[in-house]
């Protein structure tokens, strides 16, 4: 495919759903972005111009066609003490940076460590998420009016009735559309977008940062800057999986990687906060229609030219309806068979799953949940190569020499299994070591050879080691200290 074919095929695949979803993501990000400015202590207008931004550059330079990324509530979480305490000057600064960090860190192929995360702490990752998604509405629906629940019940109604007579325009589009009518005419007394902040009236100007540019400037945005770097891209690279498995198609990491590192480097010069992939808008885009570059384009600019032009309409909105909206995205969001597969998966593999579910819900923090799936997975996976692993032995016909064949890996989970497969008190001449069918993953492996070997030599056995293969050899050859000079000095003190 050519490079025009390419830009043709992510642009103009799909105009009408990618416009279609693009203002539907539009409509259910002024409440979020405003949400979330209040989160991190700023003026509504920071989340606003944020989630411009990033969703209208990341259009033009991302890696995942169809997802969309604005401000999140993880990144407002994080630079709550850096606003606190600095004053958010200082946050436009660390968004910058942020940027920088994000960029280079496409160039170390951070997108590489995705292979790392396992299935099931992705499902767990989505579950959260779908969890704290609809947590996030419980506000909206607690010490309300009762034709609250009756608008968004009619709401949900309309998502999920209208798609079996048309699926011309978007099913939320219609709810929202048809609600922010009611509410206006009849002057329904529910929540309304504009209740939550004040929306801007200007476009954002281009401005540097009111802040010193001092070494203690630096000092003091470094670490908000490194920690909402790495928070934004393993939250848009779990997204970028999720939206890859929703559309069956593929998307380019590292250039996501990059895309958001340039998205929030522009975006703190508008006077915006940091942010990443929405993995709850990316999905309202997607069941919405919206496949293509063109959605997220859509919906950056008609969330500014909404806020901007018809902030009193949008400010009418009611709540209800986008409260409706995303109670549907936390349904579709849910992986319903992963509830199911807990009685057929491995217990490994459900327990990985419901530690990610829990320690996300119970954090709030995306970051922490995927990080305990990925260590608990990385600690069953090392469990179940250790026992992948054997040694069996045969004495000579004449007593003299006994020979133990290694199977298997070699490392630091199965290093003491491997000492304890030798009997250093049987009195023999010669031990061979066969190591054809072995292989030695570490120092922890090298380690356990040299102690092995030092053993047998300290009660006069000749030891002679057959078969390494190339990779252990180069290992041996570097670390090991049996047949170097003071090794036995060296042995003792383990």
């Amino acid at each position: 495919m050519t490079r025009l074919q390419s830009l043709r095929q992510e642009w103009l695949s799909n105009p009408r759903g990618d416009i279609l979803a693009g203002i539907v993501v539009a409509l259910a990000l002024i409440p979020e972005a405003i949400g979330f400015s209040v989160i991190a202590g700023v003026d509504p207008s920071v989340g606003l111009y944020a989630s411009f931004s990033i969703a209208l550059i990341i259009s033009l330079v991302g890696g995942r066609p169809g997802m969309i990324s604005a401000a999140t509530a993880a990144i407002a979480l994080l630079i709550v003490p850096l606003v606190k305490e600095h004053g958010v000057q200082f946050l436009f600064a660390a968004t910058i940076l942020m940027g920088v960090i994000q960029f280079v860190a496409g160039f170390l192929r951070v997108d590489v460590l995705m292979r790392y995360v396992s299935r099931s702490v992705i499902t767990g990752f989505v579950n959260a998420l779908a969890i704290l998604i609809f947590m996030a509405q419980l506000p909206e629906l607690i010490g309300v009016t009762p034709i609250t629940y009756a608008m968004v019940a009619g709401g949900l109604a309309i998502i999920y009735l209208v798609p079996r007579l048309t699926k011309a325009v978007p099913s939320p589009l219609i709810a929202i559309a048809i609600l922010t009518a009611l509410a206006i005419y009849f002057g329904v007394d529910v929540n309304r977008v504009g209740d939550m902040g004040t929306l801007p009236t200007t476009l954002p100007q281009f401005l540097l940062p009111d802040v010193p540019f001092t070494l203690e400037t630096l000092q003091i945005i470094l670490p908000y800057s490194l920690t909402m770097a790495a928070v934004g891209l393993l939250e848009s690279l779990l997204t970028a999986q999720i939206v890859d498995d929703l559309t069956d198609s593929p998307s380019n990491k590292k250039r996501e990687i990059h895309g958001q590192g340039i998205a929030n480097f522009v975006t703190g010069f508008f006077g915006g906060m940091g942010g990443c992939a929405m993995i709850g808008q990316s999905v309202i885009n997607v069941k919405s229609g919206g496949t293509g570059r063109l959605s997220s384009l859509v919906a950056g600019v008609f969330l500014l030219f909404l806020v901007v032009v018809f902030g009193p309409i949008a400010a009418q909105i009611p709540m209800p309806a986008l409260v409706a909206v995303m109670i549907m995205v936390s349904i579709g969001t849910f992986s319903w068979t992963s509830i199911k597969n807990l009685r057929v998966h491995p217990w490994q593999s459900s327990l990985v799953m419901l530690t990610t579910v829990v320690v996300v819900v119970a954090t709030h923090d995306l970051a922490q949940g995927v990080l305990a799936g990925v260590l608990l997975s990385g600690i069953f996976f090392a469990s179940k190569v250790s026992q992948l692993f054997g040694v069996q032995s045969e004495l000579s016909a004449d007593g003299n020499s006994r020979t133990y064949t290694v199977r298997g890996k070699v490392f630091f989970a199965s290093a003491e299994a491997f000492q304890k497969a030798f009997d250093f008190r049987e009195v023999v001449d010669r031990v061979v070591i066969d190591l054809h069918a072995a292989h030695f993953w570490d120092i922890s492996a090298i380690a356990i050879l040299d102690k092995v070997v030092l053993k047998f030599r300290r009660e006069g056995t000749e030891v002679e080691m057959t078969g390494l293969n190339e990779a252990s050899a180069t290992l041996v050859d570097r670390f090991a200290i049996h047949d170097k000079e003071g090794a036995d000095l060296e042995v003792g003190a383990h």
